[in-house]
């Protein structure tokens, strides 16, 4: 069965926000017009059309199937929407809902005639990075800090474009609207589309003299410190979303998205299955058979685990909420230690008595 959430790099407790927010990130990364794989679009678009849907969800999530042709590339049939031989990325029938796309891409549903008159080519770009933290910091949530080089709203001008003071004119490419008409050639045909005036970009008028710093882009590219909250039970792979962090929109523009895709590195002593944390504990062959108690390490420092007599090689002793905090919730996982039995290699002489002593009575 395919995992449509491990395809959009989401949990099963993902909302509609956080479904459409991997899709379009993986969409924008992975879309044959910019170079992507057609492959893993072609994927990413059939775990959407599915997660996207409550009731297409609700029966994926129960019993692992969708109903017939929910998914979003079929390898047959046209594209739908359109009319034409319906074929793309290769001449592979295609099925997307043009409607979410045109909402999904932003600045890039120009590719889509159905979507074009919502086109904001001017947004700021989403930017992607990856955080490198220890075992520890995702287990108990840190304050990511680090800098990213990114076009930022120019201070000079407030993002105008304008040099402070100068008047503003009606732009002459579009007499004050904003937008221009256009025939665009794209891999389903032509399209006129209306798209934002390359003069303007969209405001509809022009200053008279553009900013002296940003050259009346509005943006200035430079260094920026940023600090991400990724909180207690953040997992390798999870992506956390910033509204608004990404690069600034030419002449006040929407800003980009930042995304900040977690990296967990691996520790000595733990390993994480979900929300629980696997460890292992050595016991001596006399302290299994008799019971002990032996020190084991946990995420918030050692504790004493007791063994009881008869502990069999392979047995698994559980340590109640000494695992991962669960996202969104206040309770944690467990930390599981399977116990293994130290047989010694080479006995004294009077442990090899003892030891046939107790096979005699056996």
């Amino acid at each position: 069965m395919k995992d449509y959430y491990k395809t959009l790099g989401i949990e099963k407790s993902a909302t509609a926000e956080e479904v459409k927010a991997a899709f379009r990130r993986l969409a924008l990364e992975h879309h044959p017009d910019r170079g992507g794989n057609a492959e893993k679009f072609k994927e990413a678009n059939e775990a959407y059309q599915v997660l996207s849907d409550a009731s297409k969800r609700s029966q994926y999530d129960r019993f692992g199937t969708v109903p017939e042709g929910a998914g979003g590339f079929n390898g047959s049939g046209g594209f739908s929407g359109f009319g034409g031989n319906g074929q793309g990325f290769g001449g592979r029938g295609v099925n997307i809902n043009m409607e979410d796309l045109g909402d999904i891409f932003g600045g890039f549903g120009d590719l889509f005639g159905a979507s074009a008159s919502r086109e904001r080519s001017h947004d700021g770009r989403d930017i992607s990075i990856d955080a490198k933290i220890d075992f520890h910091d995702a287990v108990f949530g840190i304050d990511y800090s680090t800098e990213i080089m990114k076009p930022n709203r120019c201070s000079h001008c407030s993002g105008t474009g304008g040099e402070p003071g100068a008047k503003q004119e009606t732009c002459p490419t579009c007499r004050g609207a904003g937008r221009v008409m256009q025939n665009r050639s794209t891999m389903f045909g032509v399209f006129q589309t209306a798209s934002t005036c390359p003069d303007c970009r969209g405001v509809g008028k022009k200053f008279e003299k553009s900013c002296s710093v940003c050259r009346g882009s509005g943006t200035v590219r430079e260094r920026q410190a940023i600090k991400v909250r990724l909180p207690a039970g953040i997992d390798d792979g999870n992506t956390i979303r910033v509204a608004g962090g990404g690069e600034a929109g030419e002449r006040g523009a929407a800003s980009g998205d930042l995304y900040v895709k977690v990296r967990v590195k691996a520790d000595p002593k733990f390993d994480r299955h979900g929300d629980d944390i696997l460890t292992e504990v050595k016991v001596a062959f006399a302290d299994a058979a008799l019971g002990t108690t032996v020190p084991v390490q946990t995420v918030d420092g050692q504790v004493e685990l007791k063994i009881p007599a008869g502990t069999q090689p392979g047995t698994v002793i559980k340590l109640k909420s000494r695992g991962v905090p669960r996202l969104r919730s206040d309770t944690r996982g467990d930390q599981l230690v399977t116990v293994s039995i130290e047989v010694p290699k080479k006995l004294t002489k009077k442990q090899k008595q003892l030891l046939e002593e107790l096979r005699d009575v056996q």
